[in-house]
């Protein structure tokens, strides 16, 4: 794909109607090929549609994209099958060897032009169209500047993270929260789904993961590290029920993003002991944990344990088509397990070296039962320690060490270190932000962000599949919190993710961000912009 950047300082495109001035294409993620052309489109609720009467996806995926439009912006525009059009737009499926995520998108002032080998580019084409919409919407008119896109993803894996255990989200929430994935061309939706601090999905032969599990009698006040602890008394929990699972998984599958859940082992376990005493190392009866941090209680490597784990895994296999479970791995206090005579007898009887080795066993049990399901796991770094599970992807975290090491031994990486990936960081200065768990990662330091380490050669490097930015909840008690910390920075993770970076430029994003502002307002979305 041969990549072409232009950018006109001062370009003046005359409508019918009005005169502008247009610096870029607007879009984010930058396209890989913009070229703007003279005149523009009048985006009108008088537009012939025209498309395969056959097709029923590309219908699905119009209505679905004027549904869009008529939310944001207020306006009705519909699909007509009569009347008298001048103007049209055109979607078609043309056969290519192409990635399946790639378009063209023509506009000119007498017609829209969509083209892709895959319904999967369609809908990034109406994606970028729907963007162009919204910022062209001005005093009732919208025109759009003539321009032609041909586009696709640098990577394959394109994700967000949301952490619904240490706060949890409802299912309209989770839902607003694939929309804005959808709209900036993300393609994976990494859900968080069971803690220390709660169990947030429904497990038909576990009843207690909901009923105990999904509950604490209280929540931490203020950060985790002030002495004394307060607590607020109050009773919190929630959970996700079967049936809205797959809710969310169809409504996910309609904008083309893989949901995968996360099914945390050996460690982050506190909620399933609490709900299943035997599950432990101990057997002892525990609460749900309250305040943040790492819990010591972990899942006792025994039959009965990957008795339930497969279980509850084969019910899970069952709720997502992803090709991926992810399975943790993380955090895994290991000092319960040094303590169990029975479990250093099992690291005897296995000829392991330590408890690092145990867990890799562990992991790769696991693996083991979900590879049969069709599915392929992905872990935490951590994972790597004590020998890493044949088909694992690693997804590196603390720092990008753990994803080196894991593409240098030929497994797949997903990037996602902390200093330049977690969210729940503070965007500005301590003084002026809500209390957040600590670190600095301004908009400016994620947009420069290179998923691909220079330590890899051409060939390790086929290896990192793409990056994720990863929310975690301790800190972030609403929806509207949610938004204020991914909004703008997740506008600079989809740039990360689809643009070359020979085509990022830091300034021109900047001003693309702004204008955007003006859809985020739209929305009504809360966001920082400090």
């Amino acid at each position: 794909m041969k990549y072409l950047f232009f950018i006109l300082m001062s370009l003046s495109l005359v409508s019918c109607s009005e005169s502008f001035e247009i610096k870029n294409s607007g879009i984010i993620p930058e396209p890989a090929e913009v070229i703007l052309l003279k005149g523009s489109f009048m985006f009108t609720d008088n537009l012939k549609y025209v498309f395969p009467e056959s097709d029923s996806v590309i219908r699905k995926q119009l209505e679905l994209f004027l549904y869009e439009i008529n939310s944001i912006s207020g306006k009705e525009f519909k699909i007509k099958n009569t009347g008298t059009f001048s103007k049209k737009i055109i979607i078609r499926l043309i056969e290519a060897k192409t990635n399946p995520e790639a378009y063209t998108l023509i506009i000119t002032p007498g017609k829209i032009l969509i083209e892709a080998s895959d319904h999967h580019g369609i809908h990034n084409a109406l994606q970028s169209l729907k963007q162009l919409v919204l910022l062209n919407d001005r005093e009732g008119e919208i025109i759009i500047p003539s321009m032609e896109i041909i586009d696709l993803p640098r990577f394959t894996y394109r994700g967000m993270h949301l952490d619904v255990c240490r706060h949890f989200m409802t299912l309209a929430e989770v839902k607003k929260y694939i929309d804005y994935l959808s709209m900036y061309k993300f393609n994976t939706f990494h859900w968080h789904l069971t803690e220390d601090q709660g169990w947030r999905i429904e497990i038909k032969k576990y009843p207690k993961l909901t009923e105990v599990g999904a509950w604490r009698k209280e929540t931490l006040v203020g950060h985790g590290r002030t002495r004394p602890q307060v607590f607020d008394g109050i009773p919190y929990g929630g959970f996700y029920t079967q049936n809205e699972v797959k809710e969310i998984v169809a409504y996910a599958t309609d904008r083309y993003i893989e949901v995968i859940p996360e099914i945390e082992l050996p460690g982050h376990a506190r909620a399933a002991i609490a709900s299943y005493p035997q599950l432990g190392v101990t057997g002892e009866d525990i609460d749900v944990m309250t305040y943040w941090g790492i819990s010591p209680h972990i899942y006792m490597p025994s039959e009965e344990t990957f008795g339930f784990l497969e279980n509850v895994l084969s019910e899970v296999a069952e709720l997502f088509p992803s090709n991926y479970i992810h399975i943790g791995g993380d955090e895994a206090l290991k000092t319960q397990w040094e303590n169990s005579k029975e479990v250093q007898d099992l690291i005897k009887k296995l000829n392991l070296k330590d408890e690092h080795e145990l867990q890799s066993w562990f992991i790769s049990r696991i693996e083991t039962f979900l590879n049969k399901k069709g599915k392929k796991i992905i872990g935490w770094d951590e994972i790597l320690e004590g020998g890493l599970a044949p088909n694992a992807t690693v997804m590196s975290w603390r720092g990008e060490e753990g994803g080196i090491a894991a593409a240098k031994m030929g497994h797949n990486v997903i990037m996602t270190p902390n200093e330049y990936c977690y969210f729940d960081h503070y965007q500005a200065d301590k003084e002026s932000e809500p209390l957040a768990i600590g670190g600095f990662l301004p908009l400016e330091k994620v947009y420069n962000y290179e998923p691909v380490p220079g330590e890899l050669n051409e060939e390790e490097s086929k290896f990192i599949l793409g990056a994720q930015a990863n929310v975690w909840t301790e800190y972030i008690p609403n929806f509207k919190h949610v938004e204020y910390m991914i909004f703008p920075r997740m506008l600079a993770m989809s740039e990360v993710d689809w643009t070359a970076p020979e085509l990022k430029n830091w300034g021109i994003f900047s001003e693309k961000v702004k204008e955007h502002e003006k859809i985020l307002d739209k929305m009504g979305v809360n966001y920082f912009n400090k």
